[in-house]
């Protein structure tokens, strides 16, 4: 009996803590004290070029893109237009508004996000989720994405996104965003 109750201890103890490890390291307030600070409507203006590729949950790259985005700011409302060109040769358009909430929290809304995305700046990172309409063998499928953008520099960010169906990874999507320079 003393054996039972010490490994439901043993066990209820672990578990907390893999579950409270989990929780701090996804808290984007964790990087609020990291330069250079993330202003989006300092980074996303102007021109933005991106490349990114996709991996299935086994780390296989599926495809690979890259990205010309169009980025410019009225007030507290952006909006980015990404055009994107696919390994296999097909091309995309999505075209995000984003509106500042509050102090340093975000909405973003576009054709194939499925309600708003919801975003959080802390530091020098941007952390989204959103879920997206995508098209997958002529179905459309709403997976949830959760979203890291790093600002590196003044000029490159990095981006790294999970996505998951009903908390199933997928896959993930990786991005280096470099900014034009302004002439």
């Amino acid at each position: 009996m003393q054996f039972l109750t010490l490994m439901r201890t043993i066990f209820i103890a672990s578990a907390a803590l893999i579950l409270s490890s989990c929780a701090s390291t996804n808290d984007p307030k964790l990087y609020a004290a990291e330069q250079p600070a993330l202003v989006l409507p300092q980074f996303f203006n102007g021109t933005v070029d991106a490349w990114g590729m996709f991996q299935d949950r086994s780390g296989k790259i599926v495809k690979r893109f890259t990205v010309v985005m169009r980025c410019e700011w009225q007030g507290e409302v952006g909006r980015l237009d990404e055009d994107f060109t696919y390994s296999d040769g097909t091309r995309q358009n999505r075209i995000w508004t984003l509106k500042k909430t509050g102090t340093g929290t975000f909405i973003g809304t576009a054709a194939d996000v499925v309600g708003e995305a919801k975003g959080l700046v802390s530091g020098n990172t941007l952390h989204w989720n959103y879920v997206l309409a995508l098209p997958v063998d002529k179905k459309i499928i709403h997976v949830d994405f959760d979203d890291w953008m790093v600002l590196m520099d003044d000029k490159v960010m990095l981006n790294r996104a999970i996505m998951s169906k009903y908390g199933i990874e997928l896959g993930s999507v990786t991005l280096s965003f470099t900014k034009r320079s302004s002439k």
